[in-house]
C-alpha cells in the first residue's frame, strides 16, 4: 500500500460489515470459523494486520467479496458490481467501559432516563438524579431481532417510497388520487380527493372558484408512523398550488385529526360534526305496519 492510497480501517469495515448481515460477534465466529477472540482484537484494533486467509474467511461468510485491481485497469463491469459499505451509525457510540457498542445492534447515546427503556419509573415519575433506582448506562440498544428488523426495513421503505399523481384507467380529471410505491410497484399508500365547485355544478365559468375535498388517506399497517401519509399530503398541496386551487376540505375523526392539523389544516368548529350509520350485514329493514282505515260503524 503506497501514502497516496486511501488506508483501510480493518475495525470499522468489519463493523460494518457484520451489521450488513446482522451477525453478532459470535454468529460471525460460528459460520467463519474464525475465533470470537480474535474477531473481537481485529474490532478493537488489537489486531491490526490479521493473515488474508482470516479476512478471506470473514468476508465470505457474510456473503462478500473481495476485490483487487491495479488503478487503471479496472473493468467497468466490476466497478458497477462494487458498492460502498454504509458504515455503522453508531460507531462513536461507546459503552461505560469505553468499548464500542455491538455492530449489528442499533445503538444510541443515554443521556437522559427516558433515553433508556430500562429507566421505566422516568417516565412517571420526576425523580432527581441522587434518587434515580439504577444508574443509567452510557448507551442503550434492542436486542429484540424482530423489531430491528422492522425498525430497519422502515428506515429503508422511508428512503425508498416514491409519490406520484395517478392518472389513467378512466379516472375523470375531477378525481385528485395520488399513490406511494416502492421501487418493485408495491403499493404502500394512496390519497383520494376530488375537486368540486361552482363552475362545475353548471358547466361553465362563473368565477366560483374551485376547492378539493380529501376523501381519505390510506397506508398499510406495516408502513405507519414513516411519514407517507404526510408526503401524500404534501404531494396533494403541491398539485393544487401548480392547478391553482387554494382550498381543501376534510372530515376526520380520532388520530385523523391530530394528523391533518399537523399536516397545517384547521379545524373548523362550526362545521357540523360527521355522522355514521352502522348496519349488521343481512339486517332485514324493519318498516311499521301499514295503518288501515277502522270499518265505519252503522249509526
Amino acid at each position: 500500500m503506497t501514502e497516496s492510497m486511501p488506508r483501510i480501517e480493518l475495525g470499522a469495515t468489519l463493523r460494518a460489515l457484520r451489521r450488513a448481515a446482522d451477525l453478532s460477534q459470535r454468529e460471525l465466529a460460528e459460520k467463519s470459523g474464525v475465533p470470537q477472540a480474535t474477531i473481537a482484537r481485529i474490532e478493537s484494533g488489537k489486531t491490526s494486520d490479521p493473515n488474508f486467509r482470516t479476512v478471506e474467511r470473514l468476508v465470505g461468510a457474510v456473503a462478500g467479496r473481495i476485490t483487487i485491481a491495479v488503478a487503471g485497469h479496472t473493468s467497468q463491469a466490476a466497478a458497477d458490481a462494487t458498492c460502498s459499505l454504509p458504515a455503522v451509525p453508531h460507531e462513536k457510540v461507546r459503552d461505560a467501559a469505553g468499548r464500542h457498542c455491538p455492530a449489528h445492534l442499533d445503538a444510541r447515546e443515554v443521556r437522559q432516563p427516558w433515553d433508556w427503556p430500562g429507566a421505566w419509573w422516568a417516565r412517571w415519575y420526576d425523580l432527581p438524579p441522587e434518587r434515580w433506582r439504577v444508574p443509567l448506562p452510557a448507551a442503550t440498544y434492542v436486542r429484540d431481532r424482530g423489531e430491528r428488523d422492522r425498525r430497519r426495513r422502515g428506515e429503508r421503505v422511508r428512503r425508498e417510497v416514491r409519490i406520484r399523481r395517478y392518472t389513467g384507467d378512466g379516472l375523470p380529471s375531477t378525481s385528485w388520487r395520488f399513490v406511494a410505491e416502492l421501487p418493485d410497484s408495491e403499493l404502500v399508500g394512496e390519497l383520494r380527493a376530488h375537486e368540486r365547485g361552482v363552475d362545475l355544478l353548471l358547466g361553465h365559468d362563473v368565477g366560483g372558484g374551485r376547492e378539493i375535498v380529501l376523501d381519505g388517506v390510506l397506508v398499510a399497517g406495516a408502513y405507519r408512523q414513516l411519514g407517507i401519509g404526510r408526503r401524500l399530503v404534501e404531494a396533494l398541496s403541491a398539485e393544487m398550488d401548480r392547478a391553482g386551487v387554494t382550498t381543501a376540505h376534510a372530515v376526520a375523526e380520532f388520530g385523523g385529526i391530530g394528523f391533518l392539523i399537523a399536516c397545517g389544516y384547521r379545524l373548523q368548529a362550526s362545521r357540523p360534526a360527521a355522522l355514521r350509520l352502522d348496519r349488521r350485514a343481512g339486517a332485514a329493514p324493519r318498516l311499521d305496519p301499514p295503518v288501515s282505515a277502522a270499518p265505519q260503524q252503522p249509526r
